[in-house]
């Protein structure tokens, strides 16, 4: 019980000397910061992974161009 009296005491105290003109993001602003961090995380994680299946898609396309270019480019030779 005198611990909880003496935490009642310093959170008055605390209260007096609070300073009403100052601003502080407190716990809410770390918990948005927090999940903002995670938001970007996830995006570049994302967006990382559809960059590789873009250049696997252009590499694929390149070699299907290159079967069949030379195919064509033979005949038109001959």
């Amino acid at each position: 019980m005198a611990d909880m009296s003496a935490s009642a005491t310093l959170l008055v105290l605390a209260a007096e000397e609070f300073d009403k003109d100052k601003v502080t993001p407190g716990v809410l602003g770390f918990i948005v910061f927090a999940v903002m961090a995670l938001a970007v995380w996830g995006l570049m994680k994302s967006m990382s992974k559809h960059m590789e299946r873009a250049k696997m898609v252009g590499r694929e396309d390149e070699e299907a161009d290159e079967a069949v270019s030379p195919a064509s480019s033979s005949s038109a030779k001959e």
